[in-house]
């Protein structure tokens, strides 16, 4: 109901021609994401006033969903609009996202203790530090995991291919990799950083790092970044990546942004029959922009074979809690914990990233 609710009042903000009104649509949708109560206790309740940049007009669009079903405003307004494709087009882009209500939802479902779920999860392995477009140190990361629980995570700053997003130098990674390993020496016992990196993947499926340059890393993490908008089929370029060597995980596999792109078009069966059978892991990245890929997808790729990793794309300490939507994601796909590189101890991660 409450990403019904987003839905809603992102359609509005698509067919405001004052920017200030767009914004306000757009921020009461963002504070709906972000609650943890579902907007049918507010309504109940009579309290959905109260609660920060929901004003009068969001608040009259989510009480017509509660009660209705649907929003005899948002149905009006579009109508009478000259946007009704425009806004169906942009009702495309926004399937399958849980919002944290619904995420917690999730997490308090009772699935079996096989399922996947946050007390089996031991660590993050994709987070970005101030060495590419993070905003925190190695070790202020560290502690930030360490704050949630974890006893290991992977450090996986963009590749230099990537400048856009302040992409490593190999000489960068060489000092990030002393770093690391003074770090490992002084959490010796109690936390383990992995060397990873995040690589570009090329159109003809090749990353934006060379053979040998790859070989300095534990794992690769390579995902698309570029030619996210194309229609045409970009099977080959996935799977040219899952291919390469040292390549761990395909990150966010379809690269696609909550009501902005829906990301590449794959025939997902065989991208994952060729991870599966390479034991390269399906990322789902946990993001609430991307929770990419979705629990629909992630089911497939679980009855493919596949492994799973589920990470945070942290750029922050703070966004190191979005493992708990792509743990939900998995959740909902009926994902054993013994799937998921996240559980595994130190010595399986280090004889599996070896394999590659």
């Amino acid at each position: 109901m409450n990403m019904k609710a987003v839905g809603l009042l992102y359609d509005m903000a698509e067919l405001q021609t004052v920017e200030r009104a767009k914004f306000g649509y757009k921020r009461a949708a963002k504070t709906i994401i972000g609650l943890s109560l579902q907007v049918a206790e507010l309504v109940e309740a009579g309290t959905l006033l109260e609660v920060p940049f929901i004003g009068p007009s969001s608040a009259r669009i989510i009480t017509e969903l509660v009660e209705t079903g649907h929003s005899a405003t948002v149905e009006s307004a579009v109508a009478a609009s000259k946007k009704a494709q425009q806004v169906a087009a942009k009702r495309l882009l926004r399937g399958n996202y849980l919002s944290s209500a619904g995420m917690l939802q999730v997490h308090g479902l009772s699935l079996g203790a096989e399922i996947v779920s946050r007390s089996a999860f031991r660590g993050d392995f994709q987070m970005h530090t101030t060495g590419s477009d993070g905003g925190e140190t190695v070790r202020t990361m560290i502690e930030g995991c360490r704050a949630l629980g974890h006893t290991c995570m992977g450090v996986t700053d963009h590749s230099y291919g990537l400048p856009i997003a302040r992409g490593m130098s190999m000489s960068s990674i060489h000092r990030q990799h002393i770093e690391i390993d003074q770090l490992n020496e002084e959490y010796k016992g109690s936390f383990r950083v992995f060397k990873g990196i995040e690589a570009n993947i090329l159109i003809d499926g090749q990353l934006d790092l060379q053979p040998d340059e790859c070989e300095v890393f534990e794992f690769v993490v390579a995902s698309p970044h570029s030619l996210l908008r194309r229609t045409e089929d970009q099977t080959s370029r996935l799977l040219g990546a899952i291919r390469g060597r040292r390549v761990a995980m395909l990150g966010h596999p379809r690269g696609r942004i909550f009501n902005s792109r829906a990301g590449v078009v794959a025939q997902w069966d065989r991208v994952f029959a060729e991870a599966a059978a390479r034991r390269v892991a399906i990322e789902v990245d946990g993001n609430w922009h991307r929770q990419d890929l979705d629990f629909s997808l992630v089911r497939t790729a679980y009855d493919a074979g596949c492994l799973f990793a589920l990470d945070s794309d942290a750029h922050s300490v703070g966004e190191l809690r979005f493992t708990d939507f792509a743990i939900a994601h998995a959740r909902l796909a009926g994902v054993p914990a013994d799937r998921v590189i996240n559980t595994w101890s130190d010595d399986a991660l280090e004889s599996w990233m070896a394999e590659r």
